[in-house]
């Protein structure tokens, strides 16, 4: 991390005092509490909540607030009046100093080489708890927002349906918005008359969703999703919404039973289902990157679940695919995302987070959706199940439905007959 550091600040993107300050230990740390923050993206402002506890740098967490849900960080100060939090396993940072009235500016920053130019600029605010209405200056609700709906999105291609799962009390409004890639996460807006915002900002690139209430009952709107384009959507409430099975959407290709792939693990070793270790086993493929959000809420999931199973005959299998195609960099961000979640199974380097190269490397799958994708295969190396993307606790029985057959999916291929010594002799012939 100090290399890193180092480097940032060597373009610049940390503003210092004078070296004299850079150990100043006693110097006045940021305040404690609550925070609003807020990105300038484009046209727009997208404000996020977050709360600051610790006197000092040393014991100091950042907490980024969304609805229920709490994501914590390690605050680094550098210098006197600056600071560097980096997003955990997400290869990025907010890079701030405080200034003399005890605000905060700064930018959030791609710390990716070769992406570096990527940045948000924003500033916060310590004491102010709202998210985009001050209290008292809301205005009454044009309609209740509660519900199931069914989003459609439009840019220069079609996107993929998404369904919005939605919570209005009042003029506040939480929900999800779920699409086959896996969920937005928790987001958090208000319902101002006949208009609507939410935003939510994680540690991955901060997104708002902003909308109007049409006259029909309809909405319509765009989202905003950080450094990247715009989309534009509209809506219809339908209790009956639902996304394509996710069960569905990968397959193997015809008369194809099995996945075929050789990557470096992170010390560089080469790795293959047919290794030694992974015959007789059932084993579980994740098809993930470190910069997905989605793949890092299936890690939380599979990584104690792997712990507590790993002695009845079963193995797993993390492919990563970075935004750098460089097997050093690999071996960074996923050592990162290793070490943050206790990962005890196999990590694997897989090559660039490009669709098209994946589908490439694992010529075996009809095509590749999403990180993250869950391959299960059983104990005669033949694939039983493909998982598409990913849907976190927040989308309630979405996530219970999920946990529910994995379990009982994996349960049944675990008990299932290990073949002898010839059945693998054959297949190797």
């Amino acid at each position: 991390m100090k290399t890193r550091i180092i480097g940032l600040l060597s373009l610049g993107l940390v503003t210092l005092t004078t070296s004299a300050t850079y150990a100043d230990d006693h110097a006045p740390f940021i305040k404690q509490g609550i925070w609003r923050g807020v990105f300038r993206i484009s046209e727009n402002e997208v404000p996020f909540n977050f709360e600051l506890k610790g006197k000092d740098p040393e014991h100091a967490v950042f907490t980024l607030i969304n609805g229920t849900r709490r994501d914590d960080f390690h605050v680094e100060r550098l210098g006197k009046d600056s600071l560097f939090i980096k997003m955990n396993t997400y290869d990025a940072a907010l890079v701030a100093k405080i200034e003399s009235d005890g605000k905060i500016s700064g930018e959030y920053r791609s710390l990716v080489p070769g992406l570096r130019g990527n940045s948000l600029p924003f500033t916060a605010e310590e004491g102010k708890s709202y998210r985009f209405v001050e209290p008292g200056k809301d205005i009454a609700p044009a309609a209740d927002l509660t519900g199931k709906w069914e989003f459609k999105g439009f840019s220069k291609e079609a996107v993929p349906n998404k369904v919005a799962i939605l919570k209005q009390v009042g003029n506040k409004i939480t929900g999800v918005i779920m699409q086959v890639t896996g969920d937005s996460r928790e987001l958090e807006g208000t319902v101002q008359g006949n208009e609507f915002v939410l935003s939510g900002f994680t540690g991955p690139s901060p997104k708002i969703y902003k909308g109007h209430i049409n006259e029909d009952g309809t909405i319509s709107g765009e989202i905003s999703q950080g450094i990247y384009d715009n989309l534009k959507f509209t809506g219809v409430k339908d209790a009956k919404a639902e996304l394509p099975d996710p069960y569905q959407l990968t397959h193997l290709k015809e008369g194809v039973k099995k996945l075929d792939f050789t990557f470096p693990d992170l010390n560089g070793k080469p790795v293959s289902l047919t290794d030694q270790k992974y015959k007789g086993k059932v084993v579980i493929v994740e098809l993930v990157g470190t910069w997905c959000p989605n793949c890092t809420d299936q890690t939380v999931f599979l990584a104690p679940w792997f712990d507590k199973n790993k002695d009845r005959g079963v193995e797993a299998i993390a492919i990563g695919f970075e935004q750098k195609d460089d097997l050093e960099y690999g071996k960074y961000v996923l050592g990162k995302l290793r070490d943050k979640y206790k990962i005890k199974y196999d990590i694997l380097f897989g090559g660039l987070a490009d669709k098209r190269l994946v589908a490439d490397k694992l010529p075996a799958l009809n095509k590749f959706i999403a990180y993250p994708t869950t391959i299960i295969i059983d104990r005669k190396g033949e694939v039983r199940e493909i998982y598409t993307g990913f849907t976190g606790k927040v989308t309630g029985k979405y996530y219970d439905e999920y946990a529910a057959k994995f379990n009982k999916v994996l349960n049944e291929l675990i008990a299932e007959p290990v073949p002898d010594a010839d059945y693998f002799n054959a297949q190797s012939k």
